[in-house]
């Protein structure tokens, strides 16, 4: 039996923006349809090497394959100088359970799935003018957050926070030459979001960083720091005074996520959860119908996520025939 290795070099070449956002917009779709099998998230907590690991999974129904992910992030790495993200991902054949591919992508299919969802949300959620958009965090999902967001809006000012401003001003350096905005590294959140059209908010955060009170009318907030139980990057009053909050997954937000903080801190009952990004993109839900409301979105990740946009590198590796071959 052969499987097909490749490696985040080759995956970088046969993945982009565009691609993965049409995948990851598909695939939250087919979650709210109930056409994915998508067990929980299993998480392995490393609080000594300031670590964490997840465990995703997903199959789409009548799909040929399934998959399997192992993500990571280590926060203390950057000190060692390593990436804070690494994974890889499996690829089986679902009639078989045979195993197909082994793609050794160092965490960069579950970064661009992200900023994709982000890009989905800013789409269905945001105004389609966002002139000034706030990135609190300046790390690397900040990174393609930004870039996703770029293929759906086009603001003219980007505010950057980050706790350590040598990040901040990193990120401007390698951000500026890509787009011609205007780039402010900002000195606290609520800089970031006072006066924003679009905020959002990237970061390992255990305390809220947001406020409602710092937010303007019509403001729309991506929220994809929260993927554990013990993280939150909103002020559970935000929640609470949205006009429209949705989820990725309801589920799974209500386990771990920003929606889960509110709920626990009693901010907010789960009658004023909207819905699914998923249900807004088949029609089921309106999304923003007003400019001047307040939106939030929720984002856990989703292994239906990981699963069509792995999906869409395996397909185009088996056209390219890219990769090697391992006998197993």
């Amino acid at each position: 039996m052969n499987v097909r290795l490749l490696t985040e070099t080759q995956i970088r070449g046969l993945l982009d923006f565009g691609e993965t956002i049409a995948a990851v917009e598909k695939s939250l779709a087919d979650f709210s349809s109930g056409k994915i099998l998508q067990p929980p998230v299993v998480h392995l907590d490393l609080p000594f090497f300031q670590g964490e690991v997840h465990v995703k999974s997903a199959h789409v129904r009548g799909e040929e394959f399934f998959v399997i992910k192992v993500a990571s992030g280590f926060y203390a790495n950057p000190s060692r100088g390593l990436p804070v993200g690494n994974g890889l991902m499996l690829v089986f054949e679902a009639e078989t359970g045979r195993p197909l591919a082994l793609l050794f992508d160092n965490g960069l299919i579950t970064e661009m799935r992200t900023g994709a969802a982000g890009a989905v949300a800013a789409r269905h959620l945001a105004r389609s003018s966002v002139p000034i958009v706030g990135l609190v965090g300046a790390g690397t999902q900040a990174r393609f957050q930004l870039r996703a967001l770029m293929e759906v809006r086009s603001p003219r000012e980007i505010r950057v926070w980050s706790r350590d401003p040598s990040r901040t001003r990193s990120f401007i350096e390698d951000m500026k030459p890509l787009f011609a905005v205007d780039f402010r590294a900002v000195s606290s959140p609520a800089e970031a979001a006072g006066g924003a059209d679009l905020i959002v908010t990237a970061t390992p955060s255990r305390v809220p960083l947001l406020k409602r009170s710092w937010l303007s009318p019509g403001v729309h907030i991506t929220a994809v720091g929260s993927d554990g139980p013990e993280k939150c990057e909103l002020d559970p009053d935000i929640l609470a005074g949205a006009d429209l909050l949705y989820c990725d997954s309801i589920a799974q937000c209500s386990l771990f996520g920003e929606t889960h903080r509110a709920l626990e801190k009693k901010a907010i009952a789960s009658s004023k959860i909207s819905g699914e990004l998923g249900e807004i993109i088949l029609g089921a839900k309106p999304g923003r119908f007003d400019a001047g409301q307040i939106t939030v979105a929720d984002l856990t990740g989703l292994g239906a996520e990981d699963a069509a946009a792995a999906a869409v590198v395996y397909r185009k590796a088996l056209s390219s025939d890219l990769g090697v071959f391992i006998e197993i």
